[in-house]
């Protein structure tokens, strides 16, 4: 049989991809998240590596105490945390899993993630092996140098951002960002930024300081701590937010979130925010734009 071509799309894919077998237990998932800093991980047949799921930082948060994969914990486990953490990942991966083929192009990988509203897809072959990963931040590096980068941060932004204060508890920030169905959060304190805590943070913060925490029972009161916690945390790997002004320009927003591996830039002026804008809306902004 002869070959298939690759697409365009392995252009762009990052090809030395970190899978997981679907008998991983749920914390060794978000170690191995926190580990490469990543925020989706493919699970995957250990033998043949068809792909049989997807675990996000999101789906974490959900379990850890955001959403209704929460219910595993209080219902199987009847809320022992310690015991519901050594489940297999499987049972809270998402099964339908958006893919591409690796013989499919750019555009069609492009048209996947906005229709979608995905961050990020697996590329298989066409036993559904996996052979490479595509994100937004692959999509911003690379459109924007195909296109012209034009007006203001205040053009395109998102106003009206979602915030919590440093006081909020941990599980109630978990709660919103799954109910809002958002990864991030600015943290305010008398109309003033003073952080933020997004759902990898949150992923590194329960499999470093809180694991402990499951070790001596004490889960609940890790669940109760304010979101200040994360700011000052260690073990979530916090990272002050890259802050933009509202004039600054669409070019200068894609190279500091590029240089600095960012997912979003929040707006600020006189250290109040005015909004926020997202890998997602620079890509969507990228696509529009018009070609050099």
């Amino acid at each position: 049989m002869k070959s298939k071509k690759p697409g365009s799309i392995m252009e762009i894919a990052t090809t030395d991809v970190v899978t997981l077998p679907p008998t991983t237990t749920i914390m060794a998932a978000a170690k191995t998240m926190k580990t490469y800093r990543f925020r989706r991980l493919p699970i995957a047949d250990p033998g043949t590596r068809r792909i049989e799921g997807i675990i996000t930082a999101t789906d974490l948060v959900n379990f850890f105490g955001g959403g209704e994969k929460h219910g595993i914990i209080n219902g199987k486990y009847s809320g022992n945390y310690l015991a519901a953490v050594n489940e297999d990942v499987k049972s809270i991966m998402e099964r339908d899993v958006f893919t591409l083929e690796y013989t499919e192009d750019i555009e069609d990988g492009l048209n996947l993630m906005l229709k979608k509203g995905i961050g990020g897809f697996p590329i298989v072959d066409e036993e559904g092996r996996v052979t490479g990963i595509v994100t937004e931040r692959d999509y911003l590096s690379y459109l924007a140098k195909k296109c012209k980068l034009e007006g203001n941060v205040s053009e395109y932004m998102t106003k009206g951002v979602i915030t919590i204060n440093s006081d909020t508890k941990i599980k109630d920030a978990m709660k919103l960002m799954i109910s809002r169905k958002i990864r991030r959060l600015p943290v305010i304190d008398e109309g003033l930024l003073i952080g933020w805590i997004n759902t990898p943070m949150i992923v590194r913060y329960f499999s470093g300081e809180v694991f402990k925490s499951l070790i001596t029972g004490n889960i609940e009161e890790a669940l109760n701590q304010p979101a200040s916690v994360i700011l000052s945390s260690d073990s979530s790997g916090y990272v002050a937010p890259l802050t933009v002004t509202p004039e600054t320009t669409m070019s200068e927003v894609a190279r500091r979130m590029l240089d600095m591996k960012v997912g979003c830039a929040l707006v600020v002026r006189d250290n109040k925010l005015e909004g926020i804008i997202t890998e997602r809306d620079m890509v969507r902004f990228l696509y529009k734009c018009e070609v050099k």
